[in-house]
């Protein structure tokens, strides 16, 4: 049934614009300038507005995920990188579940990629569809059929922009993936906009700067009581203080701590005699994908709760998958239902006062992510019989094991390290939303995991070409 899926949809793939490989090694100096010029037309495409919407007051179902999902409410952007996550989610499911089955060759990869870009084509076209529909630029009626039409095609286009920048770094000519790249440049905008944001708040206890450091020199400045201007600084309610800003420094500093925890499997080469070297599994060994793929399942049931509440007030069904309050124009928070005890408490305090909230939304944590990891080794190709046969290639082995022993002793390390470090990554996200970090738990963790990757490959490019002065010049 699977093998005949993707023969169903290979005619459509043959349909989808496609990036070509490149047909020669891409030098690092290209890879950075591709890299710059992708991240240059996301945040072009972040601040164009969509043509055609009415303002809205209402409050942004998107708000919790819009960090994670890299999107700018009312902008091109407005869906990010959510039709390639959710179809990535939901292709890699059905693969992990062999509903579809996916063949170890590269031409059964490149159908399943094929097939992974059509639904996310299809998914951008659905979400622009139910945005317009549900009213969130507007009433339909009253901006008419074919400015309702316009913004769905501006949605697609955009999104369709997205996919092939992601393609485009995933094929070679730039550093990392495309979905990255966004996450880990929304997320650290976020950080330095609330360190450093010159925008003023009346607060009612008179003007305060937005950003954290720049309210702290302003407090000081113009308080008398230097001690309460001090504590106001640090612990100031509804905007950014610098507790927040410390631990997120704390949360940085605890993961990339982590990232060196790893074991260094001894291997040696099968045809020269005397090679050795080894092979590293590190803790964290899915890397970021168990909170991403958590991040999509989260975020999706949010918006379909609240789309269903706003439509269905007062439903008893409705009230059970979520009930939402609206927290200012700009954001609505759950306040009972399966989405309250999935959202992370706002603080101790809340914590203390509901710790069955508290609870359960640990074990979600923790159990989604570790399932997630578990789950992707088998279908990424970074199973023990993969790593195996990968190894087996390139005429490898370990010391004192035949292949079928090899991948029983891999098989002692690697679906632990994955389980494990899925569950550190929940207990890290669970650690930093109580902390207050800014841009959320789930976000600091995909920033500082993003941001070593970066720094990995650097490392590695810079070795292969031996120096700085040969890697940029």
């Amino acid at each position: 049934m699977g093998i005949k899926f993707l023969e169903f949809v290979k005619p459509f793939c043959q349909l989808i614009p496609e990036i070509q490989k490149p047909e020669r090694k891409i030098q690092f100096r290209e890879k950075v300038l591709w890299t710059a010029i992708t991240l240059f037309i996301f945040l072009v495409c972040c601040q164009i507005p969509l043509f055609g919407i009415m303002s809205s007051d209402s409050a942004d179902p998107f708000y919790w995920i819009r960090v994670i999902l890299a999107s700018n409410r009312g902008t091109l952007m407005e869906l990010g990188i959510s039709p390639i996550v959710t179809s990535g989610l939901i292709m890699q499911l059905l693969a992990g579940a062999k509903i579809i089955e996916v063949g170890d060759t590269p031409k059964d990869r490149a159908l399943f990629n094929g097939a992974q870009k059509l639904f996310g084509m299809i998914i951008t076209i659905g979400q622009a569809i139910v945005y317009v529909m549900t009213g969130m630029y507007g009433v339909p009626s009253e901006i008419g059929a074919g400015v309702c039409l316009l913004i769905v095609i501006q949605l697609f286009v955009a999104g369709l922009i997205v996919l092939l920048l992601d393609e485009l770094l995933q094929k070679g000519y730039g550093l990392g993936s495309g979905i990255s790249l966004f996450i880990a440049t929304n997320i650290c905008e976020t950080i330095v906009w609330k360190a450093f944001s010159p925008a003023t708040i009346n607060t009612g206890r008179g003007t305060e700067f937005e950003g954290g450091i720049i309210a702290l020199f302003h407090l000081l400045a113009t308080r008398t009581d230097k001690v309460r201007a001090l504590r106001e600084a640090f612990y100031r309610q509804n905007l950014p203080n610098l507790m927040n800003l410390l631990a997120t420094v704390l949360v940085f500093a605890i993961v990339i701590y982590f990232q060196g925890f790893r074991v260094d499997l001894p291997i040696k080469s099968a045809r020269y005699r005397g090679q050795t070297s080894s092979y590293p599994i590190k803790l964290f060994y899915t890397s970021n994908i168990p909170i991403i793929l958590q991040s999509a399942l989260v975020s999706n049931l949010y918006v379909i709760s609240q789309m269903l509440s706003t439509k269905f007030a007062g439903n008893f069904i409705i009230n059970l998958l979520g009930v939402w309050a609206d927290n200012g124009p700009q954001r609505s928070y759950p306040i009972g239902g399966l989405c309250y005890y999935l959202s992370p408490p706002e603080s101790f305090q809340s914590m203390l006062t509901d710790p069955i909230h508290f609870i359960l939304y640990i074990v979600f944590m923790l159990g989604s992510c570790a399932f997630f990891s578990k789950t992707w080794i088998d279908i990424s190709g970074s199973s023990a019989k993969d790593v195996a046969k990968q190894l087996k290639e390139q005429q490898m082995v370990m010391h004192g094991h035949r292949e079928k022993s090899m991948i029983h002793e891999l098989n002692r390390y690697i679906p632990t390290a994955a389980a494990f470090g899925g569950l550190c990554i929940g207990a890290l996200s669970v650690l930093a939303d109580l902390l207050g970090a800014i841009g959320s738990g789930t976000g600091i963790l995909l920033a500082v995991t993003i941001i070593y990757q970066y720094f990995e490959i650097f490392v590695k490019e810079q070795n292969e070409l031996g120096g700085m002065g040969t890697l940029l010049f």
